[in-house]
């Protein structure tokens, strides 16, 4: 192509298609017949009578897009077209699957609490590998819509099942240890996603990748032992005997013949009133239950809510998708450390309060710097990460520590279906900065300033056993109205 033919190209171009208000060539548009290039140049000027005419009509591009494929060799966007008039639908996929890790976390603390631990597990490992791979196979967009919505359901009971499980295997003492470990390993996930999503840039291959570890998990469920706690509370008692000789026998501890007969075992279902079936409206039956799932209800919402705020603000740093997903895990891991020291040492309501607290300072000293400081707006923001970080780990661990195991999922369930409601309204509250500008980080740091303190009314769970029942929940709180007098 010589020079000649080029600068007709170029002068096509300027004929066809309009220009945005920054000047540069519109992507969705374009004229619907050809302009002349003093009319898309010079504008009004070259009539010479000064007179302004009518805006020239645009279509939209029947011929299809070419896409940048730089940084991704294919997306949902590209593969479907979401681009334009069809941009919206990219958010709809997103909406869609926090719709399924809502619905997901209610139906599935319910079905635990109900058919049992391990069970569940096993359905929402299959359920996530068969619906990831059926996502990465979609033959079209609403196929893929489904079954990511799907997907999302699936992923939320395997993160409300997994740490509950752990605790109610182990003694006060090593229930923080377990849970800092599996929240680590969650991070490196994170870390480990940054570097494969690098590595992988097609959105098929990618899917497939992530869907991996779900192989060995379903494996490692032949190893996983049901709740025996959760046995017992539904008088499956042979069953829990079975399970609790196992544990006996891989700690190499001795057991007495009486200490687990089923005679002794029976006498425990018999006092904390055995096969007890799950309701959500059990949370709110009673006196103290009530008041912890209602505050934990708040904590949860103001952690989601602060959590996903701050992420927001990682748009105006300049940073690529892997840098942030990189920075985001880094700091995970001191998160982490610190919640260890401190539930250890300070417990559990402490905190969790002091961590809201510490997320809602740092939206608060991010009001006074310029926006301009891009160096102290990363500190601020990596700061705010660790704290809010280290409430979510708490707020986990605090959680399953307060509802007795007969409602442990379901009241997580609950809770979590709050702190995904918070994570919902996050991005609409960033809407708030057309009434001032000020105003969506008031209102992130604000919520978590009102999650702190609702944690503060929340009982210490530092050293106490977990309550079996609903009644060994309201027992603590007349044991504490007893103490209180004393003194």
């Amino acid at each position: 192509m010589g020079f000649e033919e080029l600068l007709d190209k170029d002068l096509w171009l300027e004929a066809h298609l309009p220009r945005e208000t920054d000047g540069s060539f519109s992507s969705c548009l374009r004229f619907e017949h050809p302009q002349p290039l003093a009319n898309t140049t010079l504008g009004t000027e070259a009539h010479g009578s000064g007179e302004s005419e009518s805006e020239p009509s645009t279509v939209p591009c029947s011929q299809g897009w070419e896409y940048d494929h730089s940084e991704f060799s294919s997306t949902t966007a590209t593969e479907w077209d979401l681009v334009c008039e069809q941009r919206g639908l990219n958010k709809v996929i997103s909406t869609c699957f926090f719709i399924g890790v809502l619905l997901g976390a209610v139906v599935y603390g319910y079905l635990s609490d109900r058919f049992g631990r391990r069970r569940l597990l096993l359905v929402t490992y299959v359920s996530s590998l068969v619906l990831t791979l059926a996502s990465a196979a979609s033959v079209n967009y609403v196929m893929f819509v489904l079954t990511r919505t799907l997907t999302g359901a699936a992923l939320a009971g395997f993160t409300i099942i997994v740490l509950p499980l752990e605790l109610e295997w182990l003694d006060v003492e090593h229930r923080i240890v377990a849970g800092v470990i599996s929240s680590a390993f969650w991070t490196g996930g994170v870390l480990l996603l940054a570097l494969v999503g690098y590595l992988i840039r097609s959105w098929r291959w990618l899917l497939l990748a992530v869907t991996l570890p779900c192989v060995p998990g379903i494996i490692s469920i032949w190893w996983v032992p049901e709740s025996a706690r959760w046995l017992l509370t539904q008088g499956r008692v042979e069953e829990a005997q079975t399970y609790l000789f196992r544990c006996a026998a891989l700690n190499g501890k001795p057991v007495g013949e009486d200490s687990l007969s089923q005679e002794a075992l029976n006498k425990v279902v018999a006092l904390e009133g055995g096969q007890q079936r799950p309701s959500y409206l059990d949370l709110f039956r009673t006196p103290r239950l009530r008041r912890i799932s209602l505050c934990c209800m708040v904590v949860w919402f103001g952690v989601n809510f602060s959590y996903y705020g701050l992420i927001l603000d990682v748009s105006g740093l300049g940073l690529t998708v892997y840098q942030v997903q990189l920075m985001f895990g880094a700091v995970e891991l001191p998160a982490k450390i610190t919640v260890y020291f401190l539930v250890r040492h300070v417990g559990r309501r402490l905190t969790e309060a002091g961590m809201l607290l510490g997320a809602a300072l740092t939206f608060g000293i991010s009001l006074l710097v310029s926006s301009e400081t891009k160096s102290w707006i990363t500190a601020l923001l990596v700061l705010g990460k660790v704290f809010s970080e280290a409430a979510f780990t708490t707020a986990y661990l605090f959680t399953s520590e307060l509802y007795p195991t007969v409602l442990r999922q379901t009241g997580l369930g609950l809770t979590a279906l709050m702190g995904r409601l918070g994570a919902s309204l996050a991005p609409l509250a960033a809407l708030l900065d057309g009434v001032w500008l000020m105003l969506p980080k008031f209102a992130y740091g604000g919520i978590a300033l009102l999650a702190a303190c609702i944690a503060l009314l929340l009982p210490e769970t530092k050293a106490a056993q977990l309550p079996e029942t609903i009644q060994d929940v309201e027992k603590k709180s007349i044991q504490e109205e007893d103490t209180q007098i004393r003194n």
